[in-house]
């Protein structure tokens, strides 16, 4: 396990004190699972955890060996979301306060609202995601959770406008009237709710949530990685084109790949009988 250079934190507040870092990144293989470590905060999000998924996020769109990644949180917790307890309080002498002033975006990074990885990103549920937790949560491709794992968009409830992009996304992923219900009633819903109206892919039991993403995660990664990506890249710049335009699109994209060395390697490999040896060119 490695983690991201942390700040200096000898003037970190008392109530966000701990011994790791408010973010775990770990990388095995061609997988990075990132997790939400606050626990004790129901992994709400605090100035330092959001500078280190901004951070995260970067590291895995750099990495080429990275082709798949997991995001969970501690402890039976996804996320509770903003930290509302010192959300409009002052944060100046907070030791990642810095990191916003030099980058205004930097929130919106953290969310994937300024974008969405180029490789598949596994959300992986238990508990709750409540706010920023279901806002994040969207830009997941893949979505697993607990049964026992609840979900909603709450910020109307306490006069807050849930800027990580769900009144945008969510009304595109699920049908518009369940994303008014969820929006404008801050109403959680339980996982066979989010299953029914798509919000989520698959429920398994309370415990195996993780164990299940990276099972996913390791079919993935024994994919191709310039075709998964290449399939990932024409499901989103087709999905609001008229077809003609879609069809062409998806030509473009799935042409280059076709003509690659992965594409050589894997029929060799089919014929040979054997795993692939795929290089991501």
């Amino acid at each position: 396990m490695f983690y991201f250079p942390a700040r200096r934190d000898t003037d970190r507040r008392e109530e966000d004190a701990v011994s790791e870092p408010h973010l775990l990144v770990e990388k095995e293989g061609h997988i990075v699972t990132v997790t939400f470590n606050r626990s004790k905060s129901r992994n709400a999000f605090s100035l330092e955890m959001m500078a280190r998924m901004a951070d995260a996020w970067q590291m895995i769109e750099a990495d080429p060996e990275v082709r798949v990644a997991i995001m969970t949180g501690a402890d039976g917790v996804f996320s509770a979301g903003a930290d509302l307890k010192v959300m409009h309080s002052d944060q100046s002498d907070n030791p990642w306060h810095a990191r916003f002033r030099e980058d205004p975006d930097l929130h919106w990074k953290a969310l994937l609202r300024m974008r969405r990885l180029s490789k598949p990103l596994i959300a992986a549920v238990e508990g709750i995601a409540f706010g920023g937790g279901t806002e994040v949560l969207q830009g997941a491709d893949i979505r697993i959770a607990g049964q026992g794992s609840r979900f909603g968009v709450t910020e109307a409830r306490w006069g807050l406008f849930p800027l990580g992009g769900s009144t945008v996304r969510l009304q595109r992923q699920i049908s518009y009237t369940k994303a008014c219900e969820m929006l404008l009633m801050a109403r959680p819903i339980d996982a066979e709710e989010a299953l029914k109206i798509g919000l989520i892919g698959r429920i398994v039991p309370d415990g195996e949530v993780l164990a299940e993403a990276r099972k996913c995660a390791e079919v993935i990664a024994s994919n191709g990685p310039f075709a998964v990506q290449s399939i990932l890249r024409s499901i989103r710049e087709t999905a609001d084109l008229p077809e003609t335009e879609g069809l062409a699109k998806e030509l473009e994209i799935g042409w280059a790949v076709l003509k690659s060395k992965d594409a050589r390697e894997g029929a060799r490999a089919f014929a040979e009988k054997r795993p692939a040896n795929f290089t991501g060119e």
